[in-house]
């Protein structure tokens, strides 16, 4: 019955993907954008299409850059000229960080900074210059 009980509990943290486990599996960088609308703990990173990693924490620097700390699957070698992006999934989905690969034969290491990042499009700022004229 105790080794039923400690299979269970071992199953549970696992499939859970509690992070004391997966440690060592990851890397981390900090993207920087203008504008994260949107994003928060926990939101997936992805590479066409594909979950590799998920945003650890969001904050504010004193420049006013939001910057987002990423956990990167060590298995995905992402290049130096990438590029990150903020998208959402559908048109009021939630946001997500994706990663496009660049061509670069270096790579990116732990604790690196990302800037060629593309800021969130903010669909509300979008509707009231289209309504009110000022769209250019």
């Amino acid at each position: 019955m105790i080794a039923g009980f400690l299979a269970f509990g071992y199953l549970a943290l696992k499939l859970g993907e509690v992070s004391f486990l997966n440690r060592g599996k990851n890397y981390t960088i900090t993207a920087q954008f203008d504008n994260i609308s949107g994003v928060k703990n926990g939101a997936s990173v992805q590479v066409a299409g594909v979950v590799v990693g998920e945003v650890a924490k969001v904050w504010l620097d004193e420049d006013g850059v939001a910057n987002v700390f990423l956990l990167i699957n060590k298995e995905v070698k992402l290049s130096t000229d990438s590029m990150a992006s903020i998208k959402s999934q559908g048109l009021i989905g939630d946001k997500y960080v994706q990663l496009s690969l660049g061509g670069e034969e270096e790579f990116f290491h732990e604790g690196d900074i990302l800037t060629d990042t593309e800021s969130a499009i903010d669909l509300e700022s979008l509707i009231s210059k289209f309504a009110f004229g000022n769209v250019k």
